[in-house]
């Protein structure tokens, strides 16, 4: 355990993070001291003051809008393509994936009615006609354009990201039912998987100079109300994130192991939150919670299904950020985050995208499009960069609960799998050792 968690690791994990982070301080003092003009009607002049620094974040959104959407069909599609399951771990599988659903819904009801609440954007920075975010979208388009596409043509879209998602998803059980990792289609998928991210970390290199020009641009157009939006926005989300660990954790594991289970998660449940804290990546705390899974009781194949498809799928600390964002962004643009059709589209939104996101760091910005292509795909440019600046701030914490929760899961998964007392079971046979 101090192998992976020395100070060298822990600071070249977060050293990203931090020129993100100062890149971003940095544009908002130039932005700051070097405002845009505006003429008489008080309207912002373009090409004035730092906002001519836009076109350095621009250039990074065009490259990133050009990669997402093949990288989504192959991490996703690879991911189904390759797995084995048959009988029990397909039982495995189906009650995983139904807790990943349940768990996160919580988690999005939870922040939707906090960002009701404690709202982070109290004064638009901009205003846009109500009919340019789809707001007159029946209940049953807005279901049918969640998962479909008119063609095929249609799937190549960067504003068609969850009808992407359910396509790649059929293809990867497709490729699956047809000799899954041993054909060359399931061959190619995974290469063109790790290709794609090969890619991804490339561009992402120069991320930090496009956030210095974006908030430079954001600064020097929309001033000082930006940090204090950002502000009451971590303000909510980081008290919440310790609340959820004490409060839904516990709630979970009794459910899944009774009395024992709670007191067996708080015994085990730190290593993987310090681990996914020292890495800000659930894929690397997957090796620290199979192990502890493992002490707790845990059927290995149960396991070694919920943990590795937890580290893509099962991101509560996810889902709350995605609301977060959402509320962030409309309030910007100055429209109402109220009623039940809000509720319901925003809940489906924050659990579906989690698909979406990527177990490695950074891979949230796939998140950011989903959010953008289903609220707002007219404002992507002043949107994005938003997005993906809330991600950069609250992904320590995010990471923590998507990641030990994936342990906390094993314990209901197990429950439905091996039956009500797996963990009395699992403590006899250990005290026999």
């Amino acid at each position: 355990m101090s192998n992976q968690l020395n100070k060298k690791s822990i600071a070249k994990n977060y050293a990203f993070l931090a020129v993100m982070l100062a890149a971003m301080v940095l544009g908002c003092i130039v932005g700051w001291v070097w405002p845009a003009a505006v003429d008489a009607d008080g309207s912002v002049l373009s090409g004035t003051g730092a906002t001519v620094l836009k076109p350095l974040g621009t250039v990074f959104i065009n490259m990133m809008f050009c990669i997402v959407v093949p990288m989504v069909f192959a991490s996703i599609s690879s991911a189904v393509a390759n797995m084995e399951s048959r009988r029990r771990a397909g039982k495995i599988m189906g009650v995983t994936i139904a807790t990943f659903v349940v768990t996160g819904a919580i988690a999005a009801v939870i922040m939707y009615f906090l960002m009701r609440l404690f709202p982070p954007v109290l004064v638009p920075w901009t205003e846009i006609p109500a009919e340019e975010m789809g707001e007159h979208a029946t209940m049953a388009q807005m279901i049918v354009n969640f998962f479909t596409a008119e063609d095929f043509v249609g799937l190549l879209s960067r504003r068609a990201m969850l009808p992407l998602i359910v396509f790649s998803i059929l293809f990867g059980f497709g490729v699956n039912l047809n000799g899954g990792r041993s054909t060359p289609v399931g061959k190619f998928l995974e290469d063109l998987s790790g290709v794609m991210l090969k890619v991804v970390k490339i561009v992402t290199y120069y991320a930090p100079i496009a956030f210095f020009g974006i908030f430079a641009d954001l600064v020097a157009t929309y001033g000082p109300q930006i940090t204090e939006n950002y502000g009451r926005a971590l303000l909510v989300y980081y008290p919440l994130c310790l609340v959820y660990v004490f409060t839904a954790f516990p709630l979970f594991a009794w459910f899944g192991g009774g009395r024992q289970g709670v007191r067996m998660m708080f015994r085990h449940i730190a290593k993987p939150a310090i681990v996914s804290l020292g890495t800000c990546s659930s894929v690397a705390t997957i090796p620290t919670n199979m192990e502890e899974a493992e002490d707790t009781g845990v059927s290995k194949d149960v396991s070694d299904i919920v943990l590795p498809l937890g580290a893509t799928m099962h991101m509560d600390g996810s889902c709350f950020s995605c609301v977060l964002k959402i509320a962030f962004v409309l309030g910007v643009f100055g429209v109402p985050f109220e009623g039940v059709g809000m509720l319901v589209k925003v809940v489906l939104v924050a659990v579906l995208s989690s698909v979406g996101m990527s177990g490695v760091p950074g891979g949230g910005y796939i998140g950011e499009y989903i959010i953008c292509s289903i609220f707002f795909p007219n404002q992507m440019e002043l949107a994005y960069p938003i997005l993906v600046a809330i991600g950069n701030l609250v992904d320590p914490p995010a990471t923590m609960i998507n990641a030990a929760g994936d342990y906390v899961v094993s314990f209901i998964v197990s429950r439905f799998v091996d039956g009500k007392d797996w963990l009395e079971k699992a403590l006899r046979k250990s005290s026999r050792k």
